[in-house]
């Protein structure tokens, strides 16, 4: 069967959209490339992880996935799918087994070789920083990604221009040769890519002066891209086929970009909601007032405070916060007071504060006469 996506996030076939992001995050933390410098393994698995929340984190894809699933564990065959020990791109010992029994020069007609299938680019990973409100709002910036480019001088051909390619002696421009190999069964002949060609089944006559006969060279690509409304701190976003290209013109690579958001200097975020701490003053709070609370694109909204709010006490302003455009809904702005007491306080102040306090009455806090029950107690 294919990989089983599910088991590759290690969540339920009924997971909800926030447990496979949940998921993902984990597991892309725990194997991301920065952490694992030439881990092929662990790239791999970053690989195969992006792979399947791709997959799974979009409606579509994730019921067609779920149908193929479905149709493979009724009659299809093991072992088949992109998972599997058999699939097309890994070589076991039972291909080569196979390969045996074949006349045809390039392995059966398996993939691979002249003619076949072969390996797709290699995955790049970036580090891109935004502001809070790009986060927030959306943005397209300008990133700059080096890659393999097709050679300009020659096209992507690796040949001078104006020179030709001629077919490889050593394997008959088949682009593998046959070796034997001893095995439990006996002496096995299999196949594996020529040597001398590389496995194109051709020789160039006069390499390209520019790439070296590569056909590519290494260059800066900016690329234009479009982050959408809500991302968050260390999200990882995958554009297909802006990673490495191949000079066999097979499928390039993705981009894996991992996001830093930098912090505001009034707000913080939780998912689509906007928190903000807003001091005021004590008579305020004593005896309730309108206090103009600043949204995140520059606005000021008035806010009524109620008398006799308490320092630490959250307000909400509905749908104040960030949009999500894609499922339709708003966050909302959290507002937490802050009560300010006053300082240096003249004499006079504070003979009018002192009448004032005696003047009020025990049962009109609240805390400290709870506080002072529970003591009694």
């Amino acid at each position: 069967m294919a990989k089983n996506y599910y088991e590759i996030l290690g969540v339920s076939k009924t997971a909800t959209d926030d447990e496979l992001k949940s998921a993902f995050r984990k597991l892309a933390r725990q194997y991301h490339p920065d952490l694992h410098p030439d881990d092929e393994v662990a790239a791999n698995k970053f690989k195969e992880v992006n792979e399947a929340y791709e997959t799974l984190s979009d409606e579509k894809k994730r019921a067609e996935y779920d149908a193929e699933q479905a149709a493979a564990s009724a009659g299809g065959r093991p072992g088949g799918g992109a998972g599997g020990q058999g699939g097309q791109n890994g070589s076991t010992f039972f291909d080569d087994f196979i390969n045996m029994f074949s006349n045809d020069p390039r392995g059966g007609g398996r993939p691979g070789g002249a003619g076949g299938a072969q390996p797709g680019g290699g995955d790049i990973s970036l580090n891109v920083t935004l502001t809070f409100e790009e986060a927030a709002y959306g943005a397209q910036k300008e990133i700059t990604v080096n890659r393999f480019e097709s050679c300009a001088a020659c096209r992507g051909t690796g040949a001078k221009n104006g020179t030709q390619y001629v077919k490889c002696t050593n394997c008959g421009g088949a682009g593998k040769v046959r070796y034997a190999q001893e095995t439990p069964f006996g002496r096995v002949v299999s196949m594996k890519p020529c040597n001398v060609c590389g496995g194109s089944g051709r020789i160039i006559k006069e390499p390209c002066p520019s790439c070296a006969g590569r056909g590519s060279m290494r260059k800066n690509s900016n690329l234009r891209i479009t982050f959408p409304p809500g991302v968050e701190p260390n999200q990882i976003m995958t554009i297909p086929g802006e990673g490495e290209r191949t000079r066999t013109g097979a499928k390039a690579g993705n981009l894996i970009l991992t996001l830093t958001v930098l912090p505001h200097k009034m707000f913080r975020r939780k998912g689509l909601d906007l928190l903000i701490d807003v001091p005021v003053t004590f008579t305020q709070a004593l005896l309730g007032d309108k206090v103009l609370v600043p949204t995140l694109k520059g606005a000021k909204i008035a806010f009524p405070l109620p008398e006799g709010a308490q320092s630490g006490m959250t307000f909400k302003l509905k749908e104040q916060g960030i949009e999500n455009p894609k499922k339709g809904i708003k966050g909302d702005l959290l507002v937490t007071i802050d009560i300010e007491l006053p300082r240096n306080l003249s004499k006079d102040q504070k003979h009018k504060i002192k009448e004032l306090n005696e003047s009020l009455k025990p049962e009109q806090y609240d805390k400290a006469r709870e506080y002072m029950n529970s003591k009694k107690s």
